[in-house]
């Protein structure tokens, strides 16, 4: 695979980077994404994966398929079996709908696959060069910890995590703020928005860009979008339905970085009926699949807090996907607005009639789910990503059902740990500061 901008002239304009390259590099010159210059067809390589399949297993099939002609097809399989040491899991929920649990990883959230295989391929492909790099990463929650630990003790990496002070939960805080090492946490005073800021302005400035080798491991490297797209391809092997029927895809969405993973798995052969983009209030995507315009701005506060997303940066990869057009993406994505009073009656409600505890971000999923039934009278199987355990909110999962989840080992270890944290300003001039003087 070839990647390019997603600013570049759809006619033929920019030069063509490699994987090694594009991951390495987070954001173009020009300020765009790295997306596919065009999409490999994987449709019988899928088809021909066996359901017993284990998910490195098939991670491996699928990945050695992309990137194999360039990294080796032995250097594919090696990372995929280093990086996913854990698995999703399915989880019926009611008749039709079923959750596809993406928390069984070290940090108990959907972005440990990507991080941990963009840690991996970045180390290795580091010491194959004998190169050193600095990551730059911007969270509304659970990326920072997922990258924190999977990163944590790789060699030739340094991690810079920016996130918002006072706008994340305790547990993800503890989790991105004591790892320590090669772990760096900054924490800025303002919003997301203003992290994600930082770190695309870190990358265009010209004396940064000089000194360091930087990179990114949000949503927007393309290191860590690519293997997103895996578990929907096993979700679509491993669920049971008597039918090889397509499935719909429900995402809960803040950056869009994670249904950009379903539209590619989709483009390189994955049967689908198509996807829910299910948002909380910060909802700019379904309404510019409603109007027609995009209206970026300031994000609001909620309990789905890694969703409070106000610019998602992935949306520039969606417009490239569907070629610019608003009517091509309207045919395939259906946009749903889920308030916070919705959101925890849908944790209570889960939790009565299932006995199942969910997470804020996975209540979203679940009522875009049930709504979208409701309008459209779909009865096809919808497959809707469970994004965090419930023991990441503990708080919000109490207060909406009066039950206090269970916490996992790896969430009870990082309670116990010391905060070490730096606190900047939003401002480009004292980032650059820290950066060049800690590793220049």
């Amino acid at each position: 695979m070839k990647f390019l901008s997603s600013r570049a002239d759809p006619a033929g304009g920019g030069s063509p980077v490699s994987f090694r390259q594009a991951v390495f590099s987070g954001l173009s010159p020009d300020g765009g994404l790295y997306v596919p210059v065009e999409q490999p067809e994987l449709g019988s390589r899928i088809a021909a994966i066996s359901k017993q399949a284990s998910f490195p297993e098939l991670a491996a099939a699928i990945v050695a398929e992309l990137v194999g002609e360039e990294l080796g097809g032995e250097t594919a399989r090696r990372i995929c079996e280093r990086a996913f040491t854990f698995a999703p899991a399915m989880q019926p929920l009611e008749d039709g709908l079923t959750l596809l649990e993406l928390f069984h990883g070290p940090t108990c959230a959907f972005k440990d696959f990507g991080a941990s295989f963009l840690a991996t391929s970045m180390e290795e492909i580091l010491r194959q060069e004998g190169r050193r790099a600095v990551i730059l990463v911007a969270t509304s929650g659970d990326t920072g910890s997922a990258v924190a630990q999977a990163f944590a003790g790789k060699q030739n990496v340094e991690v810079v995590v920016l996130y918002p002070s006072g706008r994340i939960s305790s547990l993800q805080e503890q989790q991105l703020t004591t790892v320590g090492g090669n772990v760096t946490a900054l924490e800025i005073q303002g919003s997301f928005d203003d992290c994600q800021r930082l770190v695309k302005q870190a990358f265009m400035d010209p004396e940064l860009r000089r000194t360091l080798t930087l990179s990114s491991a949000n949503s927007i490297n393309l290191g860590r979008l690519l293997p997103q797209a895996l578990y929907y391809i096993y979700g679509h092997l491993q669920l049971e339905r008597g039918t090889d029927e397509p499935l719909l895809y429900c995402v809960p969405s803040g950056n869009f970085g994670n249904l950009t993973a379903g539209v590619y798995a989709w483009q390189w052969g994955l049967p689908v009926a198509g996807f829910i983009a299910a948002t909380n209030v910060n909802d700019v995507i379904p309404e510019y699949l409603l109007t027609g315009r995009f209206r970026p701005r300031s994000s609001l506060k909620t309990i789905s807090n890694a969703m409070d997303v106000g610019d998602p940066s992935n949306f520039e990869r969606l417009q490239v996907a569907f070629g610019g057009s608003v009517g091509q993406m309207r045919k395939w994505i259906r946009g749903i607005r889920i308030t916070d009073p919705e959101t925890r009656r849908t944790m209570r409600r889960v939790y009565e009639e299932a006995g199942m505890l969910i997470d804020p971000h996975t209540a979203v999923g679940v009522l875009a789910a049930r709504r979208y039934r409701e309008q459209t009278g779909y009865r096809g199987q919808i497959l809707s990503l469970a994004t965090a355990h419930p023991g990441k909110f503990l708080d919000t999962v109490r207060e909406a059902t009066g039950v206090t989840p269970d916490l996992p080992a790896a969430l009870t270890e990082a309670l116990s740990k010391e905060k070490q944290a730096v606190a900047l300003k939003p401002s480009l001039d004292l980032l650059r500061g820290f950066l060049l003087d800690r590793y220049s």
